[in-house]
Order: C-alpha cells, then structure tokens, then sequence
C-alpha cells in the first residue's frame, strides 16, 4: 500500500476546494432560489473548486514523488 504524505494547511486546503465543488453542485440541484440565481452560485462554486483543485493536487502528487524518490535512494 502507498503512503501519502500531507502537511494539515494542504488538507484543510483540498477539503475546503472539495466543499466549494459539492457546494456548488448541491446547490445546482436544489430548488431553494430562483433558476438565474442559483445557477450562477451553483457554477460559480462549482468552477473555484474544480479550479482550486487541480493545481492542489499537482503540488501533492509533485511533493511525495520527491519524497518517495529520497526514500528509494536511501
């Protein structure tokens, strides 16, 4: 099994860009505002979180590759 290494600010980070995502969607899919109104949140959301994301992820996939790189040479 793989191990992946997070420092707590870069968890909070990713969680906080998966809620604005699920938010956002959540959002899309209820009926509590008006068609225009909640379809604008809804994607506005919705695109910060999955915008957000990706270079999050890139940063933590780029980090334990690193550090499983120092591992295999030691």
């Amino acid at each position: 099994m793989k191990k992946l290494s997070l420092y707590l600010p870069q968890l909070a980070l990713i969680v906080g860009t998966r809620a604005l995502l699920g938010g956002g969607v959540g959002i899309l899919l209820t009926d509590s505002m008006n068609k225009k109104q909640r379809r604008l949140l809804g994607w506005t959301l919705s695109l910060i979180g999955i915008l957000t994301t990706i270079p999050l992820a890139m940063e933590v996939i780029a980090q334990n590759r690193t550090c499983g790189e120092e591992r295999s040479a030691s």
